[in-house]
């Protein structure tokens, strides 16, 4: 096989690779896929898309600002957002991170995604840091 051979090859697998990823991805969605059930909050800093998209960048720059800056202000940091998007369990507390349906973890369970924050922080709001 020469060279356009092996070029056209690489590219036709590339196709069929990414045709799958994406073309495949979303049949799977439109099948019988659950989708996360999201709680809402009372009113977010920013819209539901930027959100979702965006604030693990949002929490990394708020940390980087009050561990290395000492700068501890506004309404954009990880108490906040556990405050406001409480999800009570059946008598009324809210649930934590090890709960599924505490609000982070719906979507991050969903996704396959490790949620490391719970670590150190809590994950109710009104609790002591671990």
């Amino acid at each position: 096989m020469g060279t356009k051979g092996k070029i056209r090859t690489i590219i036709a697998f590339f196709v069929f690779v990414m045709a799958l990823a994406f073309g495949g991805a979303s049949l799977v969605v439109a099948a019988d896929v659950p989708q996360p059930v999201t709680p809402k909050g009372k009113e977010c800093v920013r819209d539901a898309a930027f959100m979702r998209a965006n604030h693990m960048n949002l929490l990394k720059h708020k940390r980087d600002d009050t561990v290395y800056q000492g700068v501890r202000s506004g309404n954009d940091g990880l108490k906040d957002c556990v405050t406001c998007h409480a999800i009570p369990d059946d008598h009324g507390k809210p649930v934590g991170a090890d709960d599924s349906r505490h609000f982070c973890r719906t979507c991050h369970d969903y996704a396959a995604v490790t949620m490391d924050c719970f670590q150190c922080h809590t994950s109710k709001p009104g609790g002591v840091s671990k």
